[in-house]
């Protein structure tokens, strides 16, 4: 166990090394903060934004009921960010497996001593951890936005929302180090990736349509259904399971897949 702890702990540093020296990382992380700050600023102090609206209706002595500025404004602005990811998440995942392909250090990976799950386990963390620290300067935002909250707002609901951001990441991640392993296309990566995650974004949608038994069941798949109950603050086992699934699954595949290329190799 020792042995397969340290493993993954060395193709974590390397793989969290790689993205500290990579371009492409750092123009993914610019775009990203660039994007959310702009939203943040938008969702919170534009004319269109939740303060400014809430004023307005004082202003026009509309009967409203109390609203909680603070949980508001961190769901917008959470839901605006977990529609976000859909779109630099790929571009972090693409590359996993598909330049170890290009490069042709996939067949010396896969014949390594280290197993095929130490190897997904250590990747995946790297770029989670890369993740992670991408989002580090928005809890900065959020903590001086909050902090003038009155009532305040309770600190569990906050850590839970981005827990659930946290998992809602590790998932998509996971199935597109899965689909990385599968090309050596990065390019073919992150869009195939993005396709899959769109299709279980809006899958609930679907199920909707459909409906009865099956759409249910189709239905709790969904990413964005069981990422909203989170960032809501609704604490949903069934969420927290199905994100595990997610997270599993693509760790599962990913080792199968580098196993049967292992078997072709041989």
């Amino acid at each position: 166990m020792r042995i397969i702890f340290g493993n993954i702990v060395a193709i974590f540093r390397k793989e969290l090394q790689g993205y500290f020296a990579s371009p492409l990382a750092y123009v993914v992380a610019g775009f990203f903060w660039l994007l959310s700050g702009f939203f943040f600023v938008w969702i919170l102090l534009s004319p269109d934004g939740i303060i400014q609206q809430i004023a307005q209706r004082d202003q026009l002595g509309m009967p409203t009921p109390p609203v909680d500025v603070a949980y508001e404004f961190l769901n917008m602005f959470l839901s605006v960010m977990g529609s976000l990811i859909l779109f630099v998440l790929p571009i972090l995942s693409m590359g996993l497996y598909s330049e170890e392909r290009k490069r042709g250090t996939l067949e010396l990976l896969a014949t390594s001593p280290v197993t095929n799950w130490a190897v997904a386990v250590g990747k995946l963390l790297g770029v989670l951890t890369f993740f992670t620290i991408m989002v580090l300067p928005l809890l900065l935002y959020e903590v001086i936005a909050l902090n003038a909250a009155n009532p305040p707002i309770q600190p569990w609901v906050p850590l839970l929302a981005h827990a659930g951001l946290i998992l809602l990441a590790a998932s998509v991640l996971s199935l597109g180090m899965f689909i990385s392993s599968l090309t050596d296309s990065s390019i073919l990566a992150a869009f195939l990736t993005f396709v899959l995650i769109l299709f279980l974004w809006v899958i609930d949608l679907i199920a909707n349509t459909i409906g009865g038994a099956f759409g249910d069941a189709l239905g709790y798949l969904s990413l964005m259904k069981n990422y909203t109950n989170l960032v809501r603050g609704v604490l949903d086992t069934s969420s927290l399971i199905l994100f595990a699934s997610y997270i599993f699954l693509g760790i599962f595949l990913t080792a199968q897949s580098i196993e049967a290329f292992r078997f072709q190799r041989s």
